[in-house]
């Protein structure tokens, strides 16, 4: 089947499914499990699927742009200095999801965004630790061999908690994961399994 005017490379069998709407197809196509190394971009998906929990990745997309201008491009070391004037300022913006304490959570993560940093040297490097700097391929045939977790989740899960991160419970981690190409979830069939 030929390339869509969209920049596909494929498109029908074989492909994820769960991408149901052009924007999500966009981010599958384009973002979902492709390696990053970018922290900019690390702590933007940490933020984003710590605001997805509980909600579809769908709602999420569709008011990414609305995040990164009440964010501040997602910039953690402005984040980290927000004060309650600037809470109450996003509790009241109706683009993003108006959730006190994901606001809340995205204003500590950012705090502890920074120390690792510190620490480490890059996020980058503090987060690849946990898949020891490679990504996990699964080997995905079909929707019932997705998992929510895996060992290697748990494991960030707990460091993230202990070093004050909040909403990051494994599910999430494995969200965050995923998004990143720490795991390459894509389905075996999909032309998008192997383009990293």
């Amino acid at each position: 089947m030929a390339p869509l005017s969209t920049g596909r490379i494929f498109m029908g069998q074989g492909d994820c499914t769960w991408p149901g709407s052009e924007i999500e197809r966009e981010y599958h196509d384009n973002e979902w499990g492709a390696e990053l190394h970018d922290d900019r971009k690390l702590f933007e998906f940490l933020i984003l699927d710590t605001f997805q929990a509980g909600l579809s990745w769908k709602t999420i997309l569709n008011k990414r742009e609305n995040f990164r201008k009440a964010f501040d491009e997602f910039d953690p070391e402005r984040i980290a200095e927000y004060d309650i004037s600037k809470l109450e300022e996003l509790m009241q913006d109706k683009g993003i999801i108006r959730n006190r304490l994901k606001i809340q959570g995205a204003v500590k993560n950012a705090r502890a965004y920074l120390k690792v940093r510190e620490e480490f040297g890059s996020f980058d490097s503090y987060i690849w630790s946990f898949v020891g700097n490679r990504s996990i391929v699964s080997s995905i045939n079909g929707p019932e061999d997705y998992r929510a977790t895996c060992p290697e989740s748990d494991a960030m899960s707990k460091d993230m908690k202990k070093r004050g991160f909040a909403f990051c419970g494994s599910t999430i981690c494995y969200a965050f994961m995923q998004a990143s190409g720490l795991v390459n979830d894509h389905l075996n069939s999909c032309a998008y399994k192997n383009r990293i």
